[in-house]
């Protein structure tokens, strides 16, 4: 009896399985339609199948003619991936600690949805492996970023670019890791990633219109007497420039702010959460595609921006 059962469900299955098949055989057949509500209902119940319909979706492509067929296609994939992303950055963006690295990949995903990503984290567990090889207990902070830059900069040969460059690959992490070409942001996001893991004290800070890092030295039984504060007591004993690994002392980062008249200096020392670092490289990718005139793309980035903002106006709501 339970063998014919199971049976039983597994013909229920296939049928199941028959029926999905020809209901995307006809709305496969329909892509095609001239009447825009037609198309709109077809392309809304391929929608609800999700990333498994691309692979049906890319051999209709395959032996598809007509240009404006084709087009309508690949915008369909597009949008059926960047449902798929936008579900992903939700749930990222929601973690308790969203990791900085998977925030970066999920970034990337965007202009590469097919990112090996497998094969991002090992070139990743690659990098902390040699990093860690060269650390030990008794390296002074100053010794430990040199470790970290040697690596990076000398061994990895790590070339970072200024932001006003404006090439999106600079924002994707996959194409740091291969052509060893980046911008503050991802070699940044790779720089933290890396400090996290081996337990060092550098964080990004929030000074205005830079993204730099501070190393942070925390004292872990001191606490502020404001409840509200939740940074320990701390103590900057330098920053450091992801894009090359240059070292600025609390006196230049001081001249910098007097400079551009940033008065409420504390605020500025305070490290910075992963959501708002994966949300500031989205808006700078925003603007590296308003300036290429690919609006399309901008508003994509702007949805997905909106998505950590959310979370974030949220988290401060609690806070208040």
């Amino acid at each position: 009896m339970l063998q014919h059962n199971t049976n039983k469900t597994q013909r229920e299955k296939d049928y199941v399985a028959i029926q999905v098949n020809k209901e995307v055989k006809a709305l496969l057949a329909l892509i095609d339609d001239p009447d825009n509500e037609v198309y709109a209902t077809v392309v809304s119940k391929l929608m609800n199948y999700g990333p498994e319909i691309i692979p049906s979706l890319e051999q209709l492509w395959e032996v598809t003619v007509d240009e404006t067929i084709q087009q309508r296609i690949e915008q369909l994939i597009h949008e059926v991936q960047f449902q798929d992303l936008q579900q992903d950055f939700s749930e990222w963006s929601r973690a308790e600690q969203p990791e900085l690295l998977r925030g970066a990949i999920l970034v990337a995903r965007y202009q590469y949805p097919q990112l090996n990503v497998a094969a991002i984290l090992a070139q990743f567990d690659k990098i902390r492996k040699n990093v860690w090889l060269e650390l030990n207990n008794y390296l002074a902070p100053l010794e430990q970023v040199n470790v970290f830059n040697s690596i990076l900069y000398s061994f990895y040969k790590l070339q970072g670019h200024e932001l006003s460059e404006r090439d999106p690959n600079h924002f994707f992490i996959n194409k740091v890791i291969e052509s060893r070409q980046g911008n503050s942001y991802t070699i940044g996001i790779l720089y933290l990633a890396l400090c996290e893991i081996l337990d060092i004290p550098i964080f990004a800070v929030d000074i205005p219109r830079q993204f730099i890092f501070a190393y942070i030295y925390m004292h872990p039984d001191l606490f502020a007497a404001d409840d509200d504060d939740v940074f320990p007591h701390h103590k900057v004993q330098f920053f450091v420039d992801p894009i090359g690994g240059a070292i600025y002392s609390q006196g230049d980062v001081d001249t910098y702010l007097r400079k551009i008249n940033a008065t409420d200096r504390e605020l500025y020392m305070n490290p910075i959460m992963n959501k708002k670092i994966i949300w500031k490289m989205l808006e700078e990718l925003c603007l590296c595609y308003r300036y290429k005139k690919e609006d399309d793309k901008a508003q994509d980035i702007q949805q997905l921006m909106q998505l950590i903002n959310d979370d974030l106006f949220d988290e401060k709501e609690k806070e208040d």
